[in-house]
C-alpha cells in the first residue's frame, strides 16, 4: 500500500470518528431534554427493562455489522452509564436547589495536572459552565478554604486500591465541620517522566507524593541506585523536574501532568497492580438531600463506649436491620488515649426510615457519632 493510499484511509477513519463524536453529542443533548421532564414528574432514573432490550438489539446489530457483540455491548453499557451519571447529578442538584448555578469553585491538594485536579474536572465539568479549580499545598489547606468560604467544595482522596486508606482525609472529616456530598473514582496511571528521553538506569533521583511512592513501591525497589524523595504532590514534582531541567532527575505523576509540563514519559503503568484506583470525596459545609430513587451510601464516624464487645454490639445493629457495610476503618481518637474512632460506609440513604432508625440506635450505643452525609454511589466501570 502506498503512502498516499494510507493517508486517504486515515482521513476516512478520522471523518468517521468525527461522526461518532457528533452523534454522541447529539445523544447527550436529548438526554438533557429527557431529564428536564423527569425532574418535573419524579420519574425513575433507570429503566432496567428498556436497557436490557437496548443491549439485546445492539448484540443483534453487531452481527449484522460484522462487529464483536461483546465489544459493542460493553461500549453501550458505558454510554448508558454516562447517561445515568448525568441524570443522577441533575437530580441531586435540582433537589438541593443548585440546578441554576452556572459556576463552582473547587479546592484540591496539588497543582494543575494533579490526580485530584483531574477528579474535580471529571466530577463537575458536565454540571457547570465554569469550574474553577484552586490548588493548595496540603489537604488541610484545601479543607480550610471550604470552611472560610473561599471555595464551594473541596475534593479529597480518601482511599486507594493499592496503598489503602488516606488517613489525612479521615482525620479532617472528623476535625472539621465538613460533610460529604459526592464521590469520584479515578483510574490512576502513574508514569515516570523526565525533561527528555533518557535511560531509566541513568535516573538518580525520583520525586513524587508519598501516596504515589507507596503505590509504585515494587517498581522503585527495582532501581537500587536511585534516590526516592517525597514531594508535596505528583504534579508539583513534575513541575519541579521541568524547572530544574536535570536529566538525572525524574518524577512520578500522571500522563496529563507530563503533557502540561512538557515532560517525556519514560515508563507508564508503574503501580504495584494494574487495577489502581483512587476514590475521592467531595466535601462542603452542608450535607445534601438525596432522592429516594437514587442508589446512595451513607458515611459516618463513631466511637464506642468503653466496655467489652461494644464495637460488635454496634456493628450488629447494622446486620440486624439488614444494612450492608461497605467500609470500616479505625483511627486513633485524638485526646482520648487508647480509644479509636471508627469510620463506616453503609449502603442506603439516612432519610430512609430503616437507616434513620438504625442511626438513632447507634447513637444511643456509642460515645460519639457524626453522620458525614448520604450521597449517590459512583456506579459503573471506573
Amino acid at each position: 500500500m502506498s503512502a498516499e493510499s494510507l493517508d486517504e484511509i486515515r482521513k476516512m477513519i478520522d471523518q468517521l470518528d468525527d461522526k461518532i463524536v457528533k452523534a454522541l453529542g447529539e445523544r447527550q443533548k436529548i438526554v438533557q431534554q429527557v431529564i428536564s421532564g423527569k425532574l418535573e414528574r419524579a420519574d425513575e432514573i433507570r429503566d432496567p427493562e428498556r436497557e436490557d432490550k437496548l443491549l439485546a438489539k445492539i448484540r443483534r446489530k453487531a452481527h449484522e455489522a460484522g462487529m464483536d457483540p461483546y465489544f459493542l455491548e460493553q461500549l453501550f453499557r458505558e454510554i448508558i452509564q454516562h447517561s445515568v451519571r448525568y441524570q443522577t447529578h441533575a437530580l441531586v442538584d435540582h433537589q438541593n436547589e443548585k440546578s441554576k448555578a452556572k459556576s463552582i469553585r473547587v479546592s484540591y491538594q496539588g497543582t494543575d495536572g494533579a490526580f485530584s485536579h483531574q477528579a474535580a474536572i471529571r466530577h463537575f465539568e458536565q454540571r457547570y459552565q465554569h469550574v474553577e479549580c484552586i490548588g493548595y499545598t496540603r489537604f488541610e489547606e484545601a479543607a480550610d478554604a471550604v470552611e472560610r468560604g473561599e471555595v464551594d467544595v473541596s475534593i479529597l482522596p480518601i482511599e486507594n486500591t493499592t496503598a489503602g486508606s488516606i488517613n489525612d482525609t479521615y482525620d479532617l472529616l472528623n476535625e472539621k465541620e465538613l460533610y460529604i456530598s459526592g464521590e469520584e473514582v479515578l483510574h490512576i496511571n502513574h508514569c515516570l517522566m523526565a525533561p527528555a528521553e533518557v535511560k531509566i538506569g541513568n535516573v538518580r533521583r525520583i520525586l513524587s507524593h508519598p501516596q504515589a511512592i507507596a503505590q509504585c513501591s515494587k517498581f522503585l525497589s527495582s532501581l537500587p541506585r536511585c534516590h526516592v524523595e517525597t514531594y508535596f504532590d505528583t504534579a508539583m514534582a513534575a513541575r519541579k523536574v521541568r524547572d530544574d531541567a536535570d536529566l538525572s532527575q525524574a518524577a512520578i505523576a500522571s500522563s496529563y501532568a507530563a503533557e502540561i509540563y512538557g515532560l517525556q514519559i519514560l515508563k507508564s503503568h508503574l503501580a504495584n497492580q494494574d487495577e489502581n484506583y483512587t476514590r475521592f470525596v467531595v466535601v462542603g459545609k452542608e450535607s445534601i438531600k438525596c432522592d429516594p430513587q437514587l442508589n446512595c451510601k451513607t458515611s459516618l464516624i463513631f466511637a464506642t463506649v468503653d466496655e467489652k464487645g461494644a464495637l460488635l454490639n454496634c456493628l450488629n445493629l447494622l446486620g440486624d436491620n439488614g444494612i450492608n457495610m461497605t467500609k470500616l476503618e479505625s483511627r486513633p481518637r485524638m485526646g482520648h488515649p487508647w480509644q479509636s474512632l471508627f469510620y463506616l460506609d453503609i449502603e442506603g440513604n439516612r432519610d430512609e426510615p430503616r437507616i434513620a432508625d438504625t442511626l438513632l440506635k447507634l447513637k444511643k450505643k456509642s460515645q460519639y457519632l457524626k453522620v458525614l452525609g448520604s450521597y449517590p454511589i459512583r456506579e459503573g466501570k471506573w
